[in-house]
């Protein structure tokens, strides 16, 4: 299972690395080169000294400890959530606002953390949850603009690229996470919500189904609402946590919120820490012993 996880891990970080590459190099992204480092910075100093006080308050080894492999991988989760905000928050050239969203996603692993077992579990999606706080503070930031991910690429290379990141997520989430059914339910859940909002307030159906087509939709469908850390394993609550999202997304939407999948997102997981939580109260407490039977006269 770790091995699985850590595949997973490695896959993901050269995936987000090689697109951010490639989106500074050819593809015309707007941010600064200076975004990913800054965010990068950011996390890796904030993993290393949290997990280390952690680890100390715990009386248990750090998890970077054991030779440059176990380094390397206990990096990895803050190396996707640093890429993460660097690619989808536009901060302008405030480069502070990269750093604060990126300190809010490693802290809140350390911060907020439900009973799972005989430990605990970070329940709040890292990158996301840096992401909705930072956006609801500073008005002023937003989100990379969508056109950036593709703006340098023309011809069928518009369809081709959007392409190539979709098959290759999707062989990721189908091979390494099992994320399959989550990916399904909040595709079929976005198409709906869509469908209802049409019928019910006379959105325009094209416009509520466009952001479907759209490079943004494919990363966050297959590298964010997918975090294997955040999202259920099992089948039946995968589906509902997909559906969940995309009906949190309508209602959002429909109230005209805006950064809706971020916000939707954050209130899902949320409300599935609660009751996570809530589980475990539930199984902790103590089941009154039956009373003797008396015995017959």
């Amino acid at each position: 299972m770790i091995d699985k996880r850590n595949a997973a891990l490695r896959r993901f970080a050269i995936s987000i690395t090689a697109l951010t590459i490639a989106g500074a190099v050819w593809l015309g992204f707007e941010d600064s080169w200076l975004q990913p480092v800054v965010a990068l910075a950011t996390a890796y100093a904030l993993e290393l000294v949290l997990e280390t006080l952690d680890a100390w308050s715990a009386h248990r080894p750090a998890r970077y400890r054991g030779g440059a492999s176990a380094f390397v991988h206990s990096l990895l989760p803050a190396h996707i959530t640093g890429l993460s905000i660097a690619l989808l928050l536009y901060p302008n050239s405030r480069l502070w606002a990269i750093a604060f969203a990126t300190a809010v996603g490693i802290a809140s692993k350390f911060l907020f953390r439900v009973p799972v077992g005989d430990g605990r579990r970070h329940f709040l999606n890292p990158s996301n949850l840096g992401i909705s706080v930072t956006l609801l503070l500073f008005p002023w930031v937003g989100i990379s603009p969508p056109y950036q991910f593709t703006e340098y690429v023309t011809g069928a290379a518009d369809w081709i690229l959007p392409a190539i990141v979709l098959a290759a997520g999707t062989m990721l989430n189908a091979k390494l996470t099992g994320k399959m059914p989550l990916i399904l339910a909040w595709v079929a859940g976005f198409a709906a919500q869509a469908c209802i909002r049409w019928s019910l307030f006379g959105t325009s159906l094209v416009s509520a189904l466009l952001p479907m087509t759209g490079l943004v939709f494919v990363l966050y469908t297959n590298y964010m609402i997918t975090d294997p850390g955040t999202s259920p394993f099992a089948r039946r609550p995968q589906i509902v946590f997909g559906a969940a999202v995309a009906a949190a997304y309508g209602a959002l939407v429909s109230f005209h919120v805006v950064f809706g999948m971020f916000f939707g997102l954050t209130i899902v997981t949320m409300l599935r820490g609660g009751a996570m939580y809530a589980a475990h109260r539930a199984a902790r407490v103590p089941v009154p012993a039956p009373l003797p039977a008396r015995a017959a006269p």
